[in-house]
């Protein structure tokens, strides 16, 4: 290792001068420390972009690793012969584990694995979730992708049209409020489907992202094309004393979460109540008893969050399946829609498997190039979807605005005589 060659980078260093650590700083010591060219060139690239107003790096071709359709996102330099450390840059994901518990003599093998072949950057971890080492070049490819598994044994993450590598949230292992095993299910479903993952085959890319209750943080809702959502089906548990508790100001709303400043006497009504987007629970002041209409509640846990001491989910509990969110891409930005609202879920989950198949099977038969399974269902109609392509029955939960389209539309067989009709007789009755 000699002496790293630096570039003069002064929007970049701008970046250093915030109150907030900086990548800027990271890369730079790493750099010095471990004399990593990559990591001197990758800020003069950045500090071009920055002054060009465009990106630098090109798509060069597709590269990836013996026996796998994905897991490595190939990229390379427009400057090779300004900046040859970094001529390619590939992106390797790196699956992650469950919930994202990690032994450290395990993260440590991997950064000294890096260290060695690629740039030594880290990105924990990518917005699906996996790890992602950030640079390296086509010749250290299949050495790393033995390295990982036979030395390492970890395995890639998804890329490009497949399943993305499934994500959930810390569940049992440390949340109070997980109604199922998340983790369990996240392992389970990535064992079974290996061949989605590591193999595209779809019209574009699919993400299973798992949340252990409605409070969803791993954002399921808003990222997944099908989320699977803790929910229990029976009633909320109320604890009555402990709800006058709050309402008299003995206990903490929210667990104490927002007590750096005073936000004034908690008002369950305005606080709760009125919050509830279902209207489903009423406080009687002069009884001083909270009463909650649970063939209404839609289990949001907003109420649970703010008296966690006082209200519990139901013991009955599985998982409510949602399917298509995405990002823009196409189309606009999309939240989930409803499909299941609640399913028992248990080992070894054939249920569930039989229904991801089911919706994937139309969708890579139906679904247009880089069309995801919101867009899918967008353009077929959600009552197709679900009749037709699922054979679900359509129930009120379903129904995401009330009254949003005026037309309903019959199939013939629906329609007593079906389209076929006597124009002699129509004017008979309709002279013109």
């Amino acid at each position: 290792m000699g002496e790293v060659k630096k570039h003069d980078t002064p929007k970049i260093d701008q970046l250093k001068t915030g109150p907030w650590p900086s990548f800027v700083d990271d890369i730079y010591s790493y750099g010095e420390k471990h004399k990593k060219q990559a990591c001197f060139d990758i800020m003069g690239q950045m500090e071009l972009s920055y002054t060009h107003k465009e990106t630098h790096w090109k798509h060069g071709g597709i590269v990836g690793v013996f026996g796998y359709g994905g897991g490595v996102i190939g990229r390379y330099s427009d400057q090779q012969e300004r900046f040859p450390a970094i001529w390619a840059f590939h992106t390797i994901r790196v699956h992650h584990t469950a919930g994202k518990w990690y032994h450290t003599s395990a993260l440590r093998k991997l950064c000294d694995m890096w260290d060695h072949r690629g740039s030594g950057i880290v990105n924990f971890h990518g917005s699906t979730g996996d790890i992602i080492l950030l640079g390296t070049v086509t010749d250290q490819l299949e050495p790393i992708f033995f390295d990982l598994t036979h030395q390492l044994h970890w395995d890639l993450g998804g890329s490009g049209s497949n399943l993305r590598s499934p994500a959930c949230c810390v569940g049992k292992s440390r949340c109070e409020w997980a109604l199922i095993d998340v983790q369990e299910l996240d392992y389970e479903l990535t064992m079974a489907f290996q061949d989605e993952l590591h193999r595209p085959a779809f019209p574009y890319k699919f993400k299973f992202k798992f949340s252990g209750c409605p409070l969803d943080c791993v954002a399921a809702v808003a990222r997944a094309d099908m989320s699977f959502i803790g929910t229990w089906r029976d009633e909320i548990r109320i604890d009555q004393e402990a709800v006058r508790a709050y309402v008299r100001g003995e206990l903490k709303p929210n667990a104490g979460a927002f007590s750096d400043r005073d936000w004034g006497p908690f008002d369950i009504k305005k606080e709760v109540i009125d919050l509830c987007p279902t209207k489903c629970m009423y406080w009687d002041e002069n009884e001083q008893k909270l009463y909650i209409n649970n063939s209404e509640c839609n289990r949001c846990m907003h109420c649970i969050a703010v008296m966690p001491e006082a209200l519990r989910p139901g013991q009955d509990t599985g998982i409510a399946i949602l399917i298509g969110a995405k990002a823009p891409i196409l189309e606009g930005a999309q939240l989930s829609t409803l499909i299941v609202p609640f399913m028992k879920v248990e080992p070894p989950y054939d249920e569930l498997k039989d229904f991801i198949y089911k919706a994937w099977d139309y969708w890579m038969e139906n679904g247009k190039n880089r069309e995801r399974i919101g867009e899918l269902i967008q353009r077929i109609g959600l009552n197709k979807f679900i009749t037709e392509v699922m054979g679900l029955t359509p129930i009120p939960q379903h129904v995401r605005v009330p009254r949003d389209n005026p037309y309903i539309f019959w199939k013939e067989e629906e329609v007593e005589g079906g389209w076929t009709r006597d124009v002699a007789e129509f004017r008979k009755r309709h002279p013109a």
